[in-house]
């Protein structure tokens, strides 16, 4: 698989990581065998680099990654993260005392002493971000954490954690349904050499030959309550992509890897991280890295999919606390 720096002093990586947080169970039961499949067939497919979180599954997915690791002997590239505090009232806490308990605890549940990133998840909007990148970068010299990076954030405050300390990576959501990074963050990892990694880049499965049914969606699942996910919003939506999917088959690849080509295309330092729990899932897109795509792909992708033709909002209210408003 091709390879893309994670960042301008960090390692190199496959240019698509594995996103793990339905390891964790939100988007469906599964187990260590199913897991371990999955982890192998993507490990088998070149893929390096390996994100989750402290609260995916309430540390089942760290576990798991962890127990993968230890028993393959794989050398992988691992990020995690920490700030979003679960336990009602649920909010976020970016306090130095807080970050560290949490990665402790993730080391313990990783079975290492390092990790090659380290995200807050969310920013606590009322401590100054230069605060963070203060610790943060005690913590890389403490050689806990290699970098750290930064989750649904604002170009402006990437910039100032950066005058501080360099950030490894901003993790935003990214695809050609969620464009926002568009007007700023990109171009703000761009030019200070920070890797851009796209979290949900085939839309939460939207932008698949296997689309998911919300009827059939377990309790839980954050998309039975994210309004893209709702009629008439739903209707509209497969309306839109159906046009595109016609286009993927027409070129001989599934929807899902032409939309990771997509995300690839726009820029050397993106590097995508597409989830799931099913092998089976994974092979779908896998190979988006060799798909090039000419001047006349993207005028049609374009074309079919222009930016904001989403119907409906990303999140609903209770989940658009995190991200930064800025646009």
């Amino acid at each position: 698989m091709e390879q893309r720096r994670l960042g301008a002093n960090g390692p190199m990586v496959s240019s698509i990581g594995l996103g793990c947080l339905s390891f964790g169970g939100i988007f469906g039961a599964t187990n260590a065998a199913e897991s371990f499949a999955t982890l192998d067939a993507a490990w088998e497919s070149g893929i390096t680099f390996y994100d989750t979180a402290n609260i995916y599954g309430a540390g089942v997915s760290e576990t798991v990654l962890g127990d993968w690791l230890a028993d393959r002997g794989h050398d992988a590239v691992v990020a995690t993260k920490a700030g979003i505090v679960t336990t009602p009232p649920r909010g976020f806490n970016n306090s130095e005392s807080y970050i560290r308990a949490e990665l402790e605890a993730s080391l313990k549940r990783l079975k290492t002493d390092h990790v090659a990133l380290y995200y807050i998840h969310r920013r606590q909007p009322d401590m100054p971000v230069e605060d963070v990148a203060g610790f943060m970068a005690r913590l890389i010299d403490e050689g806990k954490i290699g970098g750290y990076g930064l989750s649904e954030v604002a170009p402006h405050t990437i910039r100032r954690a950066h005058a501080v300390h360099p950030v490894r990576a901003v993790q935003n959501e990214y695809s050609l349904w969620t464009r926002l990074p568009e007007l700023g963050v990109i171009r703000a990892c761009a030019d200070l050499g920070v890797a851009f990694v796209p979290f949900s880049p085939v839309a939460r499965g939207m932008l698949t030959d296997a689309q998911p049914n919300p009827a059939l969606m377990r309790a839980g699942d954050i998309r039975r309550t994210i309004p893209r996910f709702i009629e008439p919003n739903l209707s509209a939506n497969l309306a839109a992509i159906a046009p595109f999917q016609a286009f993927a088959a027409a070129k001989g690849v599934t929807t899902a890897a032409l939309a990771l080509a997509w995300v690839l295309d726009q820029g050397n330092h993106l590097i995508p991280i597409p989830g799931t729990r099913s092998a089976v899932h994974l092979k779908d897109w896998i190979g988006a890295d060799s798909l090039m795509l000419t001047a006349a792909d993207r005028a049609e992708i374009d074309r079919i999919l222009p930016p904001g033709f989403a119907h409906g909002d990303r999140y609903d209210d209770a989940q658009n606390i995190g991200p930064e408003r800025y646009a």
